[in-house]
Formats: structure tokens, C-alpha cells, sequence
């Protein structure tokens, strides 16, 4: 049976013992019941892995001893996503959720001229991906900016590619997407990106790239592109 894994974001390298935070220790041990003696996993987001045996099962400052130690390589290629969020918080939070599961290593707001939320509550977007990484059991938590306007995201490393709906000759991402190599892709917001920011791209050399031939939402686009780009270096 597989051990649970817990969110430890604030752990220290090298440290002998680890106290859960409040709400971590009541999941830990009034939910899922974990007693003194249990054998339990601990995540840092950064690729610390640490197996450990819970000593003191308080429900309000839950401790464990770290018995292992062991740190897990970031993925590569590092895959990126650039995207305007929508006034629908919870579609933009389910997107969220699943480029974490997908392996995203980053996911950027992106400010458009046609951006309809600038102001998110990262805290809350925050916890929305640590959630996702635990489920999916990924040990790395993928970076999430605050959002960042369109312009400074041209002169980005590795492949660049962006997502539009405007007249003009694309390829399929599958097609453009060059495997073992860092990749970020843009999806613009609900109306799409304006002509003269596609054009800005281009010049920066983003290669325009398509999802399919239907007209998508945003988080679906960006769940499409999300799932192409991982497919291309997973196939």
C-alpha cells in the first residue's frame, strides 16, 4: 500500500524531525487516522523526498521523524504555459489543477490587452497546486508567477510558441514541438489575442501553433496545449 504524502513547503535540509502545520495534521490524523508508529511520505516542492514515522500524532502539531532522505530530479524538458485567466475563477483553478497533474513546470498569468482578471488570489491558486502535485504524486511544485504582462515574456528561453485564432499559416503542436527541449507555449483570454501582440510575437520568434479545429475556451485550450506538449515528450 502506498504511503500518503504530505505538503512540507517550509522543511528544512538536514532536519531530523518535521511538525505539520494545523490543518495538515487534522487530514493526517483525524481523516485519514494516522497514529503514532505509521510510516508516512513528506513533500518540500522541490524534489525533497522524505519518508518518516509520525511520533507525536497531535492533531493540531502532528510530528514526524525523518527516517530517508531523497531528492528527485526536476523533469526535463522544462514545459511552460503562458495564459490570460477569465472572470470564471473556478475554470481557470480546474485548469490549474490539471496542468499540475499534466507536469507543467511552470504556469504564468499572462496580462493581455483583452485580459479580463489581473488580480488573482495566488494563496488560493497556490494551494490549488500543491493539492494537484500531491495527488498526482509529482515531488516538484510547478512555479506560479504573479502575472506577468505579455512583453516580458518575448525575449523567453528555449522553444516559444503561441496559440491563436487569427488568419495565418500554423502548424499542429505536435508537429512543432521539438522533444527534449524546453518549451513555452501562450494561449491568450476569451477574445483571443489582438493582432498586434501575435505580430510582436513573430518578430520574437514564437512559431504559431494550432490546437485543432474547433474554437476552444481558454482553460481548455490551455489544457489541450498542456497535454500535447507532454505527449511529444512522453510519446
Amino acid at each position: 500500500m502506498e504511503l500518503p504524502v504530505f505538503f512540507a513547503g517550509d522543511m528544512v535540509t538536514g532536519t531530523t524531525a518535521y511538525t505539520m502545520d494545523e490543518p495538515t495534521s487534522k487530514y493526517c490524523v483525524t481523516v485519514l487516522r494516522k497514529t503514532k508508529g505509521d510510516k508516512i511520505l513528506l513533500a518540500d516542492g522541490r524534489g525533497g523526498k522524505y519518508t518518516a514515522e509520525i511520533t507525536d500524532d497531535h492533531r493540531k502539531k502532528c510530528v514526524s521523524a525523518i527516517l530517508e532522505t531523497e531528492q528527485i530530479p526536476a523533469p526535463v524538458p522544462r514545459l511552460k504555459i503562458g495564459i490570460a485567466f477569465t472572470k470564471n475563477a473556478s475554470r481557470m483553478e480546474w485548469f490549474l489543477e490539471k496542468a499540475t497533474e499534466i507536469g507543467m513546470a511552470e504556469i504564468i498569468p499572462l496580462i493581455t490587452k483583452r485580459t479580463e482578471k489581473e488580480n488573482l488570489k495566488m494563496e488560493r491558486l497556490e494551494s490549488i497546486l500543491v493539492s494537484a502535485m500531491l495527488q498526482s504524486r509529482q515531488w516538484h511544485l510547478p512555479k506560479l508567477p504573479v502575472p506577468q504582462p505579455f512583453e516580458s515574456l518575448m525575449a523567453a528561453e528555449g522553444q516559444r510558441f503561441i496559440a491563436h485564432c487569427l488568419p495565418g499559416e500554423k502548424q499542429s503542436v505536435l508537429k512543432a514541438v521539438r522533444p527534449g527541449e524546453n518549451a513555452l507555449l501562450l494561449i491568450g483570454p476569451e477574445g483571443d489575442f489582438t493582432a498586434e501582440e501575435v505580430e510582436l510575437a513573430l518578430q520574437y520568434g514564437y512559431h504559431p501553433v494550432t490546437l485543432g479545429s474547433t474554437r476552444l475556451r481558454t482553460e481548455t485550450a490551455g489544457l489541450v496545449g498542456c497535454t500535447l506538449m507532454a505527449a511529444v515528450n512522453n510519446g
